[in-house]
């Protein structure tokens, strides 16, 4: 398949064209490069562009013929949607928009959309299943929520067939180690905190103590981010066996607070990782946790690094080889 990514310079976008490379397909990559690293991208062609123009994008399916499109490129921090909303729904809707516009004039009828939890808010019971109520409470969830109602009305009148995926915290690196986690601002908790046992920080700011949980951070679901590449490819194959448009949530179904993964850090890296209590972000539920049943029962899907110190141990090795991610790489591993 000829496979176009968007966004598939970013984390998650280039562990995903890492797994197409590797089965085979024919993969092109799109990314404005205003957060994602030509770096990353291990193979296939990359085209530098933006999805608010749709020039560029528009260009890319008239030279190539995409048999489906992988869609990650959006912009994610819940904090700066709280204060910049309309930056989120121009970049995350109006770019998705002109994405679609290219998929119906070239006729691509295949699309895999990088949802988020976000979209569900505050849960109303915990593991959240897909038929949860979904109230998002940032504006980052907002358009992440409006973008799968476009879906649904564009599947309506135009025929193109989609899989969204909502999920939770992704964490980890690539087996190879040669692609890992690297955002700037880092807004991610395990980098931060690996980030703080190379040196590179004085200490992890944890945002609230005083949540309804057991020991008062907020709790999250986190998974590998080879596992949602994974999930993404499976969800086109299943498009390409029946055609059904569907919406399923990824996740380990075990949640683990920011207390207890800053623990796991400081056993996985041998580090003492000072910590301080600041307030809370605005927008941040307290605890998000993944009923991944569905995707399990009909995809098949399993997650391969289920175990939260070998997530770690993924992303320390990455972090110890890029201690400042993609722009310089040492001669010599960090102790």
């Amino acid at each position: 398949m000829e496979i176009l990514v968007a966004g598939g310079a970013g984390y998650i976008g280039s562990h995903t064209v890492a797994e197409l490379l590797e089965m085979g397909h024919k993969v092109i990559t799109f990314d404005s490069l205003q957060k994602g690293h030509k770096e990353a991208v291990l193979g296939g062609e990359f085209i530098e562009g933006n999805l608010l123009n749709q020039e560029d994008i528009e260009k890319v399916f008239k030279k190539n013929t995409i048999d489906a499109v992988i869609h990650f490129a959006a912009d994610s921090l819940v904090g700066e949607s709280m204060e910049k909303p309309d930056k989120y729904f121009r970049n995350n809707d109006i770019g998705g928009m002109n994405l679609l516009s290219a998929m119906i004039k070239y006729n691509t009828k295949k699309i895999i959309f990088s949802s988020t939890a976000a979209t569900y808010g505050e849960p109303e019971k915990v593991p959240i299943e897909e038929n949860n109520a979904t109230i998002p409470t940032n504006p980052y969830g907002e358009s992440k929520l409006i973008f799968e109602k476009i879906l649904k009305w564009h599947d309506t009148a135009y025929g193109i067939k989609y899989a969204s995926l909502r999920y939770f915290n992704a964490a980890g690196a690539h087996k190879s180690g040669k692609i890992g986690e690297d955002h700037n601002p880092e807004s991610h908790l395990i980098p931060i905190v690996l980030q703080s046992a190379l040196g590179k920080r004085d200490c992890v700011s944890i945002f609230g103590d005083d949540y309804p949980t057991e020991d008062g951070t907020c709790v999250r679901d986190y998974i590998h981010v080879t596992d949602l590449a994974m999930a993404h490819i499976l969800a086109l194959k299943k498009l390409e066996s029946n055609g059904e448009s569907a919406i399923y949530n990824l996740g380990n179904g075990k949640g683990f607070s920011v207390k207890q993964i800053i623990d796991v850090a400081r056993k996985v890296t041998g580090k003492d990782i000072k910590t301080k209590i600041v307030g809370r972000r605005a927008g941040d539920p307290a605890v998000l946790i993944a009923s991944s049943d569905k995707i399990k029962k009909q995809l098949n899907w399993n997650p391969q690094y289920a175990d939260i110190a070998k997530i770690i141990e993924s992303a320390w090795v990455w972090h110890k080889n890029h201690p400042d991610g993609y722009k310089k790489r040492p001669t010599q591993n960090y102790a």
